[in-house]
């Protein structure tokens, strides 16, 4: 597992991501885990309509398949909130919305989907906690300090790659995104590898 912060930038500083392209990425899905059910619950459906159309649109660009949101921790969903999974197509990338912010609780509500008549193993495990994305994440970006772990986070620690950004929930842009892509194309995987390892 690979932690690391992306520095806040300067405000007029801008990166650059001129010649990235899927062959050099070699990125089909993107999880961005950040804010509580409160703060979810406090977006209006405009505020979420371009938040998601900005996020899948440069994932889009980028040829990134696949970008799933999901909440920091579970916290207090507003009154009258019903925050339910969503998902919808930007261009070339399928987002997926998902509130569940407690990772042990959708990892026990991804083995009740399993069909005990098949094999269970990593893949059949995979495919239930990430439907309708057909691949584990390559990269998880989390909104807040390196210092500690999103309570949503349990099966993605072993083999994504780990990116960092200091940004509340309310300020994400979709510049933070590019950040940390910016970020993980520079990287070389380990996939649970060390450093020394071939």
């Amino acid at each position: 597992m690979v932690k690391r912060s992306v520095p806040a930038p300067e405000s007029d500083h801008v990166v650059e991501l001129a010649g990235m392209t899927p062959v050099n990425l070699s990125l089909r899905h993107i999880l961005l885990v950040g804010g509580t059910l409160g703060e979810w619950s406090a977006m209006t459906a405009h505020d979420w309509s371009r938040r998601v159309d900005e996020l899948g649109s440069r994932c889009a660009e980028l040829g990134v398949p696949w970008l799933t949101v999901r909440a920091y921790q579970h916290g207090q969903a507003g009154a009258g909130a019903d925050l339910v999974r969503w998902r919808r197509r930007i261009g070339g990338c399928e987002v997926v919305v998902d509130p569940s912010g407690d990772g042990r609780q959708r990892f026990a509500d991804a083995m009740q989907m399993l069909d005990l008549a098949d094999e269970i193993n990593e893949a059949s495990v995979a495919a239930a906690l990430y439907e309708p994305a057909d691949c584990e994440p390559d990269l998880v970006v989390v909104l807040g300090p390196s210092t500690q772990l999103p309570p949503s986070l349990v099966w993605e620690l072993a083999y994504a790659e780990l990116v960092f950004v200091p940004v509340a929930w309310r300020d994400l842009a979709v510049d933070d995104l590019a950040r940390a892509i910016a970020d993980f194309s520079n990287r070389r995987r380990r996939f649970g590898g060390l450093d020394g390892d071939e």
